[in-house]
């Protein structure tokens, strides 16, 4: 089989990508020997003038630059043969896969290499925002960075390709909205056709939540339009949560404005807000295990509150003092004597439940499920809801006091005062699972704004 050349000078070896009017090829420069990509866009039905002005856009921005982590234009062609008509643009070949096939191939990524990986592409992107006019990617995805011989101490070198949405920031398009980048990856003001610098910023940060989450943005869940991935990545130090957070920020008056002040916060972190970093009641005995596939909260036995030793302290003198002088009243002895033992019993029972019955609360990915433990046994208090289904949590109050956090779902799950839950407990357990499902706190009552300037954020 005769191998087609272009151009009388580049021998094509195979094809590395199709899309509708465009295809990507790799080739063979005849007079360098150097491998080459040529990208080819063909003038056919389903060709529009725009695609031109983006690809001639495309030629014209990689000519003008010059970085090792960039491909390097080459030549720049028309295509006029009798099956094929169009243009194509000959780039320096770059040889590794991207991130997206590591992902899909199994591998995975330590958090220092996530970090120098990230330093790499803050580096690009410095470079492509300094020049004059600034030059905006504008579609910074797993599938557009090559990473190439990776060894036990470095992550590898690594690329940043596909320059085909590139803009700068003189460009305009006489008044019409060009929306180019990639779902998930592409910051709310690119659907309005706007892009500056931070909107690259935004990309990158969706793609390293991708690579420390292992799932597509689309796949997380937004509370305001951001991208909720924290309860996946708990073993993740705090402060680059905060940072990746910050890069994905939906308003751009709030997110990180350029590479260089992303590097900069990158090593030195801003603090913490409080909220992010909820801490348990000192002497608290509850026991709460969260990670990625669920959240659970074991409340102990709460032991003899005031109340119960109130009751108990007056049932069972009374019961025993029926039991021991049931001659001296006018009742039936043996009415007396199970009316007395019952007492007995309920009061040893209810003691029971203080001394040893635990309380389990558990989400996970498919359900919410409540459930009480004790000396082996287990029973649910009502039938689990789906996880799908909760779609609210607040801290219902009475008066000046906490009452009960509760979770809102089919049903509502209720922990609080009746579960022997202090104040700062019930804060500690709305704010995580504020955190872990990525939901507000609501607070029922207006005298309780104190507590919701607190909590909610």
């Amino acid at each position: 089989m005769t191998s087609q050349i272009l151009a009388e000078r580049y021998e094509v070896h195979r094809q590395l990508g199709k899309q509708t009017g465009r295809q990507t090829l790799l080739a063979r420069d005849l007079q360098t020997q150097e491998l080459v990509v040529i990208k080819q866009l063909f003038l056919g039905r389903d060709f529009e003038w725009q695609d031109l002005k983006l690809f001639e856009r495309e030629a014209e921005t990689l000519k003008a630059l010059d970085h090792p982590a960039i491909p390097r234009y080459l030549d720049y062609l028309e295509i006029d043969e009798p099956d094929s008509k169009g243009f194509a643009l000959v780039q320096t070949y770059v040889e590794g896969k991207t991130l997206e096939e590591h992902l899909h191939s199994g591998r995975t990524f330590s958090e220092s290499e996530v970090q120098e990986l990230t330093k790499f592409l803050l580096e690009i992107l410095i470079y492509l925002h300094e020049q004059n006019p600034s030059v905006i990617h504008r579609d910074i995805k797993p599938s557009n960075i090559l990473l190439h011989s990776r060894s036990a101490h470095s992550v590898g070198q690594v690329y940043l390709v596909d320059f085909g949405s590139v803009q700068n920031q003189a460009a305009k398009f006489g008044g019409t909205i060009t929306v180019v980048g990639t779902y998930g990856y592409m910051a709310p003001e690119q659907f309005g056709g706007r892009s500056v610098p931070a909107s690259d910023l935004y990309g990158l940060g969706a793609t390293l939540i991708y690579l420390v989450t292992g799932l597509h943005p689309t796949e997380l869940s937004q509370q305001d339009l951001k991208i909720q991935f924290a309860d996946r990545v708990t073993q993740l130090n705090p402060n680059l949560i905060d940072w990746l957070e910050w890069m994905t920020e939906p308003s751009l008056e709030k997110r990180l404005s350029s590479a260089g002040e992303a590097w900069n916060s990158l090593a030195n972190p801003r603090e913490i807000p409080k909220s992010i970093m909820p801490v348990q009641p000192r002497g608290s005995d509850i026991k709460l295990t969260k990670n990625s596939e669920l959240i659970e909260i074991v409340i102990p036995p709460h032991g003899f509150a005031f109340d119960l030793v109130s009751i108990l302290s007056g049932a069972v003198p009374a019961s025993m003092v029926l039991w021991i002088n049931y001659y001296d009243i006018p009742i039936n002895p043996l009415v007396l004597r199970m009316i007395s033992g019952s007492f007995l019993v309920a009061a040893g029972v209810i003691s029971i439940f203080a001394l040893f019955r635990e309380l389990h609360l558990v989400i996970d990915r498919q359900q919410i499920s409540y459930s009480s433990h004790l000396l082996g046994l287990r029973w649910n208090h009502f039938q689990p809801d789906p996880r799908l289904h909760i779609r609210q949590l607040e801290i219902e109050k009475i008066g000046d006091n906490v009452s009960e956090v509760i979770i809102q779902a089919d049903k509502k799950y209720r922990l609080g005062v009746k579960q022997g839950l202090s104040e700062s407990e019930i804060k500690w357990l709305a704010s995580e699972l504020s955190q872990w499902l990525g939901l507000k706190i609501t607070i029922t009552q207006t005298e309780s704004k104190w507590l919701a300037s607190e909590l909610s954020q």
